[in-house]
């Protein structure tokens, strides 16, 4: 199976355009929520997630729409250019049931194409207790992290949770998502966990996930997209 999560990372003031190209391609499933970016200027040019109101959107789509929707970015919005915004696929591993993974592909058909053994970019998510991500961020900035974006959440776990991880899931969360170099995604991960972790005030708890194409960063990335048979 090929599918991918596409998030993209914009300004507000861009969601309207970035949602009509959504919108033209006719992806059957498209989400949006809201966040603050969190680089300081000097990370600008090259995470353009400065301190400012973000949109984020989702969508799943095949292999050959994450090409064509990065494409069809890069036209509308030039979302290759740092300071458009931010796109990143994610690849997925499976989707529950027929019907559902019909109606996502639209009945497309998926598969081919060489599977991507190797990830220039990692998704870090870093859950912690509301109020923290300043703190967390200035530890993942200094570790290498170029910025972020936070998303407000609520928890809505077990005691469960503080048994087995020694944190409590409250009712009020902040998620932050930093996009890294797979090489810098260790030593991100691990200064945020030894400063901020469960038995700190931030109780941060972080995982990471593949990133096959990224835009918006530099220039898009074209070892997803040559990756063919």
């Amino acid at each position: 199976m090929e599918l991918y999560l596409v998030m993209s990372i914009v300004d507000r003031k861009k969601a309207d355009t970035m949602d009509a190209i959504l919108q033209d391609m006719n992806f059957s499933l498209v989400l949006e929520n809201l966040g603050i970016g969190t680089a300081t200027s000097e990370h600008l040019l090259l995470y353009d997630l400065q301190e400012s109101e973000k949109a984020v959107f989702y969508t799943i789509a095949t292999r050959k729409s994450v090409q064509d929707l990065f494409l069809y970015a890069e036209e509308k919005m030039y979302i290759d250019i740092p300071g458009n915004g931010i796109m990143m696929s994610i690849p997925l591993k499976s989707i529950c049931g027929g019907s559902n993974l019909e109606y996502i592909t639209q009945c497309q058909k998926i598969g081919g194409g060489k599977p991507i053994m190797e990830f220039k970019h990692e998704l870090i998510i870093v859950i912690i207790k509301e109020g923290h991500s300043d703190e967390v961020m200035e530890f993942a900035r200094a570790a290498g992290a170029g910025g972020g974006t936070v998303i407000h959440a609520k928890g809505t776990g077990t005691a469960e949770v503080k048994k087995f991880l020694g944190v409590s899931i409250a009712p009020n969360k902040d998620m932050i998502y930093i996009l890294s170099p797979s090489d810098k995604k260790t030593e991100i991960m691990t200064t945020i966990s030894e400063n901020c972790g469960k038995d700190k005030p931030a109780e941060a708890f972080c995982f990471s996930l593949p990133v096959s194409a990224v835009a918006g960063i530099r220039e898009i990335s074209t070892d997803f997209f040559n990756n063919e048979n």
